[in-house]
């Protein structure tokens, strides 16, 4: 019999009595960010336990704030070692899809050195300039979060980096998060804000800048993940009618705009003190600054034809013109298409199946980095799905074949894939094709009649286009006219970090943008059902 191990990030050692998951993590090279010097006070250590959780000592009360199956690496101590354990750390670093350099290059910032002072264009005196001016743009995402540092001058990119929201232990849907922050109150925002402070620690040390040279921030994501950063009460949007505090103002006559503006003082961010921070627009309900920075980036309007932007994540959402009118909407796909909630699934990390392709009835997989398999990412599991409807293994309902609960992929490395995993994927493509579907059935439009479909969001570049659109989890349209955007929302945030008439022509588009509620189209259980059916949407 093998002697019990300790796994992590695809590594493996033998199990030790009395260690911490962080000593362990220590001995498998795996970073598990803290600050506190393993006191438990910072709660930057959070790891999910995967398997063995009944070999670890009982929660202290420092771990109080987390959920079921998650704890903080050096809190947890192994009191037993009669079986495999296996963990994960939650803020890993991932891959990043840049966006096509179609934002705009217009350089018109609204910091810049004046007289040898920096000087924002409400007035806000930053002191003397001691080198280069530094933005910071960041895209919070549900699941993932990116982050640029862009020379305010130049208008270049300096430093990107992209990791896991470690909010995860809050949950893995933002209805979830809402719910675990009403709980206990702001620990998912500090969460999140020394996730980001530790990489801006990381990258201005890489760069050698001082934090003072960071002088202003704009920041968007989904009304949840943009509220949390910046402290506002996130309760209302978990409740009927669904609305951010700042789109109750708007409608109310007590705001001219949703978008938010703080000091990073403000904010607990670790930029120049009175520097300031955004909150981009957003447009109503689920549908967030992200989606509107989507819309900068691709420059959708600037053609003047119909198109479909669909940002697939945590939280789709979906924005569609027929060349004039705007229309939005949001689905709450959950984290399967991002590998949350799936057995072998993972964000799209070192190690993740990234293509699949079944010959002679195997499975050849190709990962990211190139080297062993560790789990499946988004695009992987779109490859396997169409793989597995081609060849008659999978029903377009989602049942295997002979009956089977599960199939091995990489069986060599426990990778397999099973029917509960298919039915989240189901669901979560539901969400998707619905948004698609019924905002295209608004304007009167067609596939066909689309001069381009914009896909943004994470694992959007690495997507096959055809193998989406035979599992239903993009509307039919000619491959020619499918733009790749990558991580657009970070793209768009960039560029109206660069420029002021941006964010004033963002202001009235906005405006313009008529947001649907999927729930309450009358056919919407039909559409649902149809669209957890792994085959074309219809028209």
């Amino acid at each position: 019999m093998e002697e019990p191990s300790v796994i992590c990030g695809g590594r493996r050692r033998p199990l030790t009595l009395g260690r911490s998951l962080f000593d362990e993590a220590d001995e498998l090279a795996i970073v598990v960010p803290a600050s506190c010097r393993r006191t438990g006070r910072c709660h930057e250590c959070v790891v999910e336990v995967r398997r063995g959780k009944s070999q670890l000592s009982p929660p202290t009360p420092a771990e109080a704030f987390l959920r079921p199956g998650f704890r903080l690496a050096c809190q947890a101590t192994v009191e037993r070692a009669d079986r495999d354990l296996e963990f994960r750390v939650l803020r890993r670093l991932l891959r990043i899809q840049l966006a096509p350099d179609i934002a705009s290059s217009e350089v018109d910032p609204a910091v810049a050195i004046v007289d040898g002072r920096v000087v924002a264009d409400d007035g806000t005196d930053l002191g003397d300039a001691g080198g280069p001016l530094v933005g910071v743009a960041i895209d919070v995402g549900t699941t993932t979060v990116v982050l640029e540092l862009v020379d305010l001058a130049a208008g270049t990119l300096l430093a990107l980096a992209a990791f896991e929201n470690p909010q995860q232990f809050g949950g893995s849907d933002v209805m979830t998060r809402i719910g675990y922050d009403t709980d206990v109150p702001g620990e998912l925002a500090r969460a999140l804000r020394r996730a980001i402070n530790f990489e801006l620690r990381r990258l201005t040390a890489q760069l050698g800048l001082d934090r003072r040279q960071l002088v202003e921030g704009m920041i968007v994501g989904n009304p949840t993940m943009r509220d949390l950063m910046f402290r506002v009460d996130v309760g209302p949007l978990g409740r009927i009618p669904f609305r951010s505090l700042s789109e109750t103002d708007l409608r109310e006559g007590r705001a001219t705009t949703t978008t938010l503006v703080r000091r990073a003082h403000e904010v607990g961010l670790l930029l120049h003190p009175t520097a300031r921070v955004t909150g981009g627009p957003i447009v109503a309900s689920h549908v967030g600054a992200d989606s509107v920075a989507d819309l900068v980036a691709v420059r959708a309007l600037d053609r003047g034809l119909p198109f479909l932007i669909v940002d697939i994540g945590t939280n789709t959402e979906v924005i569609a013109s027929d060349g004039s009118r705007l229309v939005a909407a949001s689905g709450p796909a959950g984290p399967a298409f991002e590998g949350g909630g799936l057995g072998n699934g993972m964000a799209g990390a070192e190690g993740a199946i990234e293509s699949v392709r079944l010959v002679g009835g195997r499975f050849e997989v190709s990962t990211i980095g190139g080297g062993p398999p560790e789990g499946i990412c988004g695009s992987g599991l779109v490859d396997l799905l169409a793989e597995l409807e081609r060849a008659g293994w999978m029903s377009r309902t989602g049942k295997l074949r002979d009956g089977a609960t599960r199939i091995p992929i990489v069986a060599d490395r426990n990778i397999s894939f099973s029917r509960g995993d298919i039915g989240h994927l189901g669901v979560a493509k539901a969400a998707t094709a619905i948004g698609q579907r019924v905002l295209l059935r608004r304007l009167g439009l067609e596939p066909s009649d689309l001069d381009r479909v914009y896909l943004a969001g994470g694992f959007a570049n690495a997507l096959d286009s055809e193998r989406a659109i035979a599992i239903g989890l993009l509307v039919p349209a000619p491959l020619d006219r499918i733009v790749r955007a990558g991580n657009a929302s970070v793209a768009g945030a960039r560029a109206l970090l660069l420029s002021r008439r941006l964010r004033a022509e963002l202001e009235a588009i906005v405006r313009r943008i008529e947001h649907i509620e999927l729930e309450a189209e009358p056919d919407f259980f039909e559409l649902f059902t149809d669209g957890c059916l792994f085959e074309p949407i219809a028209s």
